[in-house]
């Protein structure tokens, strides 16, 4: 992972963690948004503005690729540099986490 990666994406925004998270199976914008909003009962409703500009980055930085367009829906899905940047932040959270419950 080159280092304009790490610095840009580690750590996340909370858009860009969950829309990595719901593009682990492939997904449309509107799909990420409905499934970001059931994850977190209502708390986080990601703007279409937010989402699409979130997506377009990420799918030039190499972090999700583009795999069709149906009904004017483009697919998406997380690439192995989203993987490992999805990764790296998920154990960022469990350090967090932890040192939480340490301090406790």
């Amino acid at each position: 992972m080159d280092a304009h990666i790490k610095k840009v994406y580690v750590p996340m925004t909370e858009t860009g963690f969950y829309i990595l998270l719901c593009l682990q199976a492939p997904n449309h914008g509107y799909g990420v948004v409905q499934k970001v909003k059931e994850l977190t009962n209502g708390d986080i409703v990601l703007a279409p503005g937010t989402m699409y500009g979130s997506l377009s980055k990420m799918e030039k930085d190499g972090l999700i690729r583009f795999l069709g367009e149906e009904e004017k829906r483009k697919t998406y899905a997380i690439t192995p540099l989203g993987r490992e940047v999805l990764s790296m932040e998920q154990k960022r959270i469990e350090r967090l986490y932890r040192n939480m419950k340490e301090m406790s």
